[in-house]
């Protein structure tokens, strides 16, 4: 294969050339982007990481942190103490069918055996801050639009831009941009990579309410999500959390699949009231508490945009549709995507030749499927069967007087498992996700 003129292969690929040219761009300083942007420049190279807002700023999501995710954190060197803010989970309540289960995180070699919550327009500035102390240069109020395109290779080589407040045209280039753009991924867009149909989707809307129970050590789950405020109690679809924020609020929430009937007809930042104004007064639940409005966001799930490689472009995060179907989990999933495009760049940056390095590129895709495929197909013929309200409600009834088989589905649900030398639970999870066809 040729070597484009803007890859020879004698060039120096670790060399800024401008202010506005790198060896790679990160388009998006989310949770993905920033780990990203992290590991790129901890191992040497020039790395542009573009942000649409300014921090500090907010997103949708429960807050919730799980051992994954502290996992990455402390592999980016993030300071994780309660000193510096963050509050420390033991595991899971979870709630439904007249029962009640709390679940310690398991004791595994591979995971700490804690979990984290931390406000994301707070959470996601720490790792930006992260990775521009590693070297990253960040550019906020970024706002990227079309992508430049080599017209021999196809290739993407950098991005259009408006940069700053005064919105003044920029052009950013780099032989390898990262999309971290979230859910809406306008770059994927631009290079064709449209949203996979067959691959299940869920919404989340949350807010916060000032709270006795901001300090509790558990994350909250409820499987079921009543509206007791009439003459007969209704079930509602979807499935609702309680995240204590140790700050004095607590950030309430509930998620719906596309595959429940309800997904398209119903209001659910009117759900979410509903639910919220059937639970004990003393909580502090009510509209006089709430401390913002009701916020809602798209859950892509199970590799539901790909390729995650194509000419000179890796998805990662949301855009890449990393959100685990079994649990709506994203920020692990989007700082272990990162930290994998990083490995599999540095790798590439390293070869010779463009061809050699676009072989070694072409990797990402499969390590992600080898890695994920498995559980991820699991994880969409779960999400069919928790979209009938019927089944959700005979296992929310039947599995949580078993705490053993719910210790299990803890594991499965978060994805919590040793890969050699676990327990018989591990084994029987990894076996599954192993047979199971890489999504």
């Amino acid at each position: 294969m040729p070597e484009p003129a803007s890859a020879s292969s004698t060039e120096s690929v670790t060399t800024p050339r401008s202010d506005h040219s790198a060896d790679v761009i990160v388009v998006g300083a989310g949770p993905a982007g920033s780990t990203t942007a992290y590991h790129l420049a901890k191992a040497g190279l020039d790395v542009l990481l573009l942000e649409k807002t300014a921090f500090p700023r907010e997103k949708v999501c429960g807050d919730g942190l799980t051992p994954r995710a502290t996992k990455q954190l402390v592999a980016m060197g993030i300071d994780i103490s309660e000193e510096a803010g963050w509050l420390r989970n033991k595991g899971l309540r979870i709630i439904g069918g007249g029962s009640r289960l709390q679940l310690d995180w398991p004791d595994l070699a591979s995971y700490p055996n804690y979990g984290l919550v931390r406000k994301r327009d707070d959470f996601d500035e720490q790792l930006a801050r992260q990775a521009q102390k590693a070297g990253a240069r960040l550019h906020e109020r970024c706002n990227v639009g079309a992508p430049i395109i080599n017209d021999l290779t196809g290739h993407i080589t950098g991005v259009h831009a408006k940069l700053g407040e005064e919105k003044t045209p920029v052009t950013f280039h780099a032989p390898i941009v990262v999309a971290a753009d979230g859910n809406s991924t306008r770059l994927s867009l631009a290079m064709g990579l449209h949203r996979r149909e067959d691959r299940p989707m869920g919404v989340a809307v949350r807010t916060y309410f000032t709270s006795p129970r901001h300090d509790d050590d558990y994350l909250e789950s409820w499987l079921e999500l009543w509206d007791r405020r009439g003459a007969q109690d209704r079930l509602l679809p979807g499935y609702g959390w309680i995240f204590g924020m140790g700050d004095g609020t607590s950030n309430v929430g509930l998620g719906v699949l596309n595959t429940s009937s309800s997904f398209k007809e119903l209001d659910w930042r009117e759900i979410l009231k509903a639910w919220c104004a059937s639970m004990p007064a003393d909580w502090g639940y009510t509209p006089e508490n709430m401390t913002g409005p009701i916020r809602g966001a798209a859950l892509p799930m199970a590799f539901n945009r790909q390729p995650h490689y194509t000419k000179g472009l890796l998805l990662v995060g949301d855009a890449g549709g990393l959100v685990n179907p079994f649990n709506g989990e994203g920020i692990a999933y989007a700082m272990e995507s990162g930290s994998i495009a990083a490995e599999v760049i540095v790798q590439a940056q390293a070869r010779a030749t463009y061809a050699q390095r676009e072989l070694a590129l072409q990797r990402y895709p499969k390590i992600l499927k080898d890695t994920y495929g498995g559980y991820y197909s699991l994880g969409r013929a779960f999400v069919k069967l928790i979209g009938n309200p019927k089944v959700m409600k005979i296992a929310a009834q039947r599995g949580l007087t078993h705490p053993m088989l719910m210790r299990f589905t803890l594991k499965m649900l978060a994805n919590l498992t040793d890969p050699t030398g676990g327990d018989a639970m591990d084994r029987i999870i990894n076996g599954l996700s192993r047979v199971a066809p890489k999504a």
